[in-house]
């Protein structure tokens, strides 16, 4: 299949207006090769969405600097806006998501083959679990 990677965000404790972070996991052909996980922002501006799109953007950036721009990626979301977005099925109408939405575009073109995927909650169990690590690393 080559590089699939997962992505996630959660703004906790409150969404929004809570801690915003994000986590990402990669494989190549079936071997986990890299994670990464982080916080966005905390307070007014943070949401769920906002740490779904920096999580598929530090995901890209990631692959972008790996030099896997020119092979098979599938780049896997459990967010239905920000994979729709970035599929032009949905507009961007918030002004809060329009910069990351850009952003995510403009990674999003440097990929010869990179389809974006869909999936379920439930099957996006590492990407979430390293979105809660950034969250608990922020209040420990």
């Amino acid at each position: 299949m080559g590089i699939v990677v997962w992505t996630d965000g959660l703004c906790e404790p409150v969404n929004p207006g809570g801690i915003a972070c994000y986590g990402w996991v990669a494989y190549r052909d079936g071997i986990k090769v890299d994670e990464g996980w982080g916080r966005v922002v905390e307070g007014p501006s943070a949401t769920n969405n906002v740490a779904e799109y920096q999580a598929v953007i530090e995901a890209l950036q990631w692959l972008f600097a790996s030099g896997y721009a020119g092979e098979p990626v599938e780049l896997r979301s459990d967010s239905r806006l920000v994979v729709c977005q970035l599929s032009g099925e949905y507009a961007v109408r918030s002004e809060r998501i329009r910069p990351l939405y850009d952003r995510a575009r403009a990674f999003l073109s440097r990929f010869q083959r990179l389809r974006l995927v869909w999936v379920p909650r439930e099957q996006n169990v590492q990407a979430d679990s390293l979105s809660r690590r950034a969250y608990l690393e922020q209040t420990t």
